[in-house]
């Protein structure tokens, strides 16, 4: 059977594409137009495009209600739904403390992230009725990077499975991961896990893995990790890595990124979503979720 492989630069990041199925022309069509998806996505939910819903929301909000698409509503309010299940530790209205702090080349100064008052993710005001969103509070603004490729591959995948494309793996970053099926013989698509010695065992549903690490910058000379703790509005410390299977690549890095703030797992976060968090000090590796069995040590999965 044909393996059809594609890929895309976007979201600052490589998406790739592994396609299994009968027809290569087929599956070669098919992942094309996930890929626009991908584009799309970026295109509307960029900081740095004048365009996107993200900088119209951004710029134009605490003036009046901006008009969104359903999508974008829906993807608001599953952040308000994460955000207040995680007890705050998600939030996407980060955009000032991550330019504070370094991670946006904007120029601004680390003292305004001591500020009260340019994050809240309360401030965000959803108008379903009339279809558009609002911000209450001038300064707070929006930055989906954290949830953002979590989208882009969760919108290819829906392109994948309308055009019934039977297996499939997608990734953006290798840290964010939608799988389609199972390849032929195994039971689900085996996933390694960062540097952490663990993998996940994929089948019609989507991990997240985050990790401070993952992109640092130098303040004072020490170096901190670009996970912004939006409570304390300090970059986080203390967990390695953390890991969510899900039912999309949204939810899952939504959760990823919160546990690493949380360091544990909060009593609210959904039972049929499975997680891993690793401690930076101990090593301690603890486990939650349904469906336990997902994390197992690297030698015992196929990757």
């Amino acid at each position: 059977m044909p393996i059809v492989r594609l890929a895309i630069h976007a979201m600052a990041t490589r998406f790739e594409l592994v396609l299994d199925g009968d027809d290569d022309v087929a599956l070669r069509a098919a992942g094309e137009e996930a890929l626009e998806a991908i584009a799309e996505t970026e295109r509307r939910l960029s900081l740095f495009d004048p365009g996107s819903l993200v900088t119209r929301l951004n710029t134009r909000g605490a003036q009046r209600p901006v008009t969104m698409d359903d999508d974008m509503l829906d993807l608001l309010e599953l952040c308000r739904d994460v955000h207040r299940d995680s007890d705050g530790a998600f939030d996407i209205t980060v955009a000032a403390l991550m330019e504070a702090w370094g991670f946006r080349d904007t120029g601004a100064s680390r003292a305004s992230a001591l500020r009260t008052r340019d994050t809240g993710m309360e401030c965000i005001a959803i108008d379903r009725a009339e279809g558009t969103a609002g911000i209450e509070r001038f300064g707070v603004r929006l930055d989906l990077g954290g949830i953002g490729k979590g989208v882009a591959l969760d919108a290819a995948a829906d392109v994948l499975r309308e055009h019934e494309v039977p297996r499939a793996l997608l990734h953006g970053g290798t840290s964010s991961v939608v799988a389609i099926g199972r390849p032929p013989g195994l039971g689900g698509w085996g996933v390694a896990i960062g540097p952490a010695p663990w993998a996940a065992t994929l089948r019609d549903t989507a991990l997240s893995v985050s990790a401070p690490s993952g992109r640092t910058t130098v303040v004072d000379g020490e170096r901190v990790g670009h996970v912004i703790d939006p409570r304390r509005r300090r970059p986080v410390r203390g967990v390695r890595v953390t890991a969510v299977v899900a039912p999309t690549a949204t939810l899952a890095d939504a959760w990823s990124t919160a546990l690493v703030v949380l360091g544990a797992r909060p009593a609210r976060m959904p039972a049929n979503l499975n997680s891993l968090v690793i401690d930076n000090d101990s090593d301690a590796v603890t486990t939650g979720g349904i469906g336990l069995d997902v994390f197992e040590a690297k030698e015992r999965v196929a990757i």
